[in-house]
């Protein structure tokens, strides 16, 4: 079954609209799409949707133009920095985009010479940056139980790319691990993303694959999503992610479709 979760229009950060988005999904075979727009946060819009009603709106119109074609999903991603009002999405996406450090709001993913800037608020200590992310992240994890949580090790972004800041320190690796135990308690789905290979900054997804193993040996429930920017990247590596997992383990995904959450073979 073909599908993806994490999908985003020119709503946000995309480069597609929602319509062109569906048409590609519909031309490639898919059975089921849903679209999360990146909820609002107050602090920062350089990202995020300036216009959610429209946004709702247009998400609703595609479902029942195309509905005999593909199944669409009304979707969200929900920064833990500002919620949304749950009930008017079919799911949300949880995800954190931020360092919180003495009052002050630094994004994890916008560049490596941000995660330098966290990093040297908090004296170069690595460890101690790890914990601001995960800690937060998994308490909200805890508390909203998002139903998909989205690229869980987000902060490991540009490590491939640039100078390791986390993947080469073994400390980082047992703490990542404690929090995803943690985490894994809110019996959410944790998705398998494989956005920033297609976007050139990793050749493997988030989670990494010592996460994943994790995951598997925990009995953890997964998704495979692009976390898509632009149409042609709907199922991007998807190919390479799927026989990465199944040489890990699992059998099973979970596909949002008929209106629930569904494991079905990998």
């Amino acid at each position: 079954m073909k599908s993806n979760f994490h999908t985003h229009s020119t709503f946000c950060d995309g480069k597609n609209t929602i319509e062109e988005v569906v048409l590609c999904a519909i031309d490639a075979g898919f059975d089921s799409l849903g679209f999360s727009g990146h909820g609002y946060t107050d602090f920062d819009n350089r990202y995020c949707m300036q216009n959610t009603e429209g946004y709702i709106n247009e998400v609703k119109r595609v479902k029942e133009k195309y509905k005999d074609k593909i199944q669409i999903y009304l979707g969200v991603e929900e920064d833990m920095c500002g919620f949304v009002d749950r009930s008017r999405f079919d799911y949300i996406l949880g995800a954190c985009h931020y360092y919180a450090i003495d009052g002050k709001y630094y994004d994890v993913d916008g560049s490596y010479e941000h995660t330098l800037e966290a990093l040297k608020a908090v004296s170069n200590d690595v460890i101690k940056l790890a914990d601001n992310y995960y800690r937060r992240f998994c308490d909200y994890i805890l508390s909203r139980k998002p139903d998909i949580v989205a690229h869980f090790d987000l902060l490991t972004k540009f490590d491939e790319k640039y100078d390791s800041i986390f993947s080469h320190n073994k400390d980082y690796h047992a703490l990542a691990k404690n929090y995803l135990l943690y985490a894994m308690k809110s019996n959410c789905i944790f998705e398998v993303n494989t956005g920033a290979i297609s976007r050139g900054y990793r050749k493997t997804p988030y989670p990494s694959s010592e996460l994943l193993y994790t995951l598997y040996k925990n009995d953890g429930k997964i998704i495979v999503n692009s976390d898509c920017h632009a149409a042609e990247n709907l199922e991007s590596s998807f190919d390479e992610a799927i026989p990465m997992l199944k040489d890990i383990g699992f059998k099973y995904t979970y596909v949002l479709y008929d209106g629930k959450f569904t494991k079905t073979l990998l």
